[in-house]
């Protein structure tokens, strides 16, 4: 299938409210340069703004966004990526969650990076990839049983168990999405205190991130359980999620009319 198809699949099995986000970490010229010419529209920061912010152009209005550092104005996302050295600015950003500075430092200085040369990043809706590029991550906005059911099929698909999330301090959407990319493993976490203001992610949504590598696998594992019977794990049958009532109850049945 296309990523145009997957897509497709995703936001009707799984009820998405948001598209997946297929992001990319750009490091040779020539592969940046080839997407710069093979994207039919894309769009940048106006002004410097968080990597959770970049996010809503693809996930919310369906943008190609594309930046370097200069459209970064997240000192987090910034370490994160290899943008920038860690700095005493960073160290007392992270002071009003840690006993003391010394543990925020320590804590800082655990969080995954990219290896330094990053020329910059693209963030997309998963079905306006092909052709473009291959997803490093693929970033899902979701609710819990919708996590739930990726998580699932993650594990079932690469014979993973259990899963590990890692969470880290105020960089859940930048970190989170490293930190993915680096291990190359399923992450899970919810919104930081930045990208739940920030981000937009007052619906309380969880950040589910695929490493774009795996992702094929795990979405055959949908495929395979929706030839099986349904997408649905909890009330397999139903759409997902499976209808939202106690499992097996006698009393909220529904039949059509004679």
């Amino acid at each position: 299938m296309s990523y145009k198809e997957m897509q497709e699949v995703l936001m009707r099995e799984l009820r998405l409210y948001h598209y997946p986000v297929a992001v990319k970490f750009f490091y040779d010229q020539a592969e940046l340069d080839a997407f710069h010419k093979a994207a039919p529209e894309i769009y940048a920061p106006v002004k410097a703004m968080t990597f959770c912010q970049w996010e809503l152009g693809a996930r919310m209005k369906g943008q190609i966004v594309y930046s370097g550092a200069e459209g970064l104005g997240c000192g987090n996302a910034k370490y994160s990526f290899g943008w920038k050295d860690l700095d005493d600015a960073e160290i007392k950003g992270h002071a009003k969650y840690t006993k003391d500075l010394a543990q925020a430092e320590r804590f800082v200085r655990s969080k995954s990076r990219l290896p330094e040369g990053l020329l910059g990043i693209a963030v997309a809706p998963l079905g306006a990839v092909d052709g473009l590029y291959e997803p490093d991550t693929v970033h899902f906005y979701c609710d819990n049983m919708q996590a739930y059911h990726l998580a699932v099929d993650y594990m079932a698909a690469t014979d993973t168990h259990p899963l590990r999330p890692t969470i880290t301090m105020n960089s859940s959407a930048c970190g989170g999405n490293v930190s993915s990319y680096v291990s190359q493993e399923f992450n899970m976490l919810p919104a930081c205190s930045g990208s739940y203001n920030a981000g937009k992610t007052e619906r309380g949504e969880i950040n589910v991130i695929i490493p774009g590598k795996q992702f094929g696998a795990v979405f055959d594992r949908l495929m395979d359980r929706i030839e099986a019977g349904s997408s649905s794990i909890t009330r397999p049958g139903d759409g997902f999620p499976g209808a939202d009532v106690c499992k097996n109850c006698p009393l909220i049945i529904f039949k059509k009319e004679q």
